[in-house]
């Protein structure tokens, strides 16, 4: 898991590509400091360390961007993404010329910190449901241009992903709804051949009564109270009963952070989708510590 490839679900083009607009954005062809101070030519050696407790993600990536940087480093991952982490652990140690270590150092830590604060915060959810059968989702919330590095991070803390892109599953929102006419959707739903999957959002359960047999995969309980959502499980079951046909998965989203995400995960739930996981998650805190001459790794 510390590679980019097949087994990661990461196209290695889509990362060296990233990596090289990253560094591109921080001028690393031209460090000035680096330069000012004429050490560039030497060989060091350093180590990335954590400075706090987490689930680390983006090893790989930061590879990478060494590689892109100039190549010439030796990058020794010590860990697997997905492994927890402390204050101290040493995640990798590297060692090559400094001018590209120190002009890659910050690009490779801003991946690998982000990676890790989105694995970090997936895994304090996941852990939170566990035992109840309930997937945690994360949602396309994400950072322009990052998703696919988001989603790995998603993965990497224990979570599932739900769509990458449109193309991946119908999606029926409140906005859809909105342009159709609401009472349109059970008829439009019937008369269709649709290209995927489809799920589709409810926001009250009324609309979910209106929905009860039509012909969907998913069910997305938006915003509902945790008490709703008992009821919405109950609803559906007893439709089921009478019409075994009728079985979608059933999602929660919307109001769910960490203090009550187990409420949420009442018995007949899939799913629950946090769009707080690639959003709002804090950046685990890492440094990139040069340990002396090249030779130590």
């Amino acid at each position: 898991m510390t590679e980019v490839g097949e087994n990661t679900g990461l196209d290695e083009r889509y990362v060296r590509w990233i990596a090289r607009e990253a560094l591109g954005e921080d001028g690393y062809s031209n460090d000035v400091t680096t330069s000012f101070l004429g050490i560039g030519g030497r060989e060091i050696a350093g180590s990335i360390v954590a400075r706090a407790e987490g689930i680390v993600a983006g090893i790989g990536v930061a590879r990478i961007v060494f590689e892109e940087a100039g190549g010439g480093v030796v990058f020794d991952p010590r860990l697997a993404d997905g492994s927890k982490v402390r204050d101290g652990t040493v995640i990798a140690r590297i060692e090559g010329r400094a001018s590209v270590i120190l002009a890659a150092e910050r690009t490779a830590l801003n991946f690998l910190q982000r990676l890790s604060g989105v694995a970090t915060l997936t895994a304090a959810f996941v852990e939170r449901v566990k035992g109840t059968g309930a997937a945690i989702l994360d949602t396309r919330k994400t950072t322009p241009l990052l998703r696919g590095l988001e989603k790995y991070a998603v993965r990497a803390g224990g979570g599932k992903n739900h769509r990458l892109g449109l193309s991946d599953m119908v999606l029926v929102k409140d906005n859809h709804i909105q342009v159709i006419g609401g009472g349109r959707l059970r008829d439009v739903l019937a008369s269709c051949a649709p290209p995927a999957d489809v799920e589709v959002e409810v926001d009250s359960l009324a609309a979910l009564r209106d929905l009860l047999g039509a012909p969907v995969q998913r069910l997305m309980l938006d915003n509902f109270s945790p008490g709703e959502v008992a009821e919405a499980v109950r609803l559906i079951s007893a439709y089921r009963w009478e019409h075994p046909a009728f079985a979608p998965a059933v999602e929660v989203s919307g109001g769910v952070d960490l203090s009550n995400v187990r409420d949420y995960a009442v018995p007949g739930v899939s799913f629950i989708s946090i769009g707080a996981l690639t959003h709002s998650a804090p950046a685990l805190d890492l440094s990139l510590e040069v340990t002396g001459d090249a030779g130590s790794v």
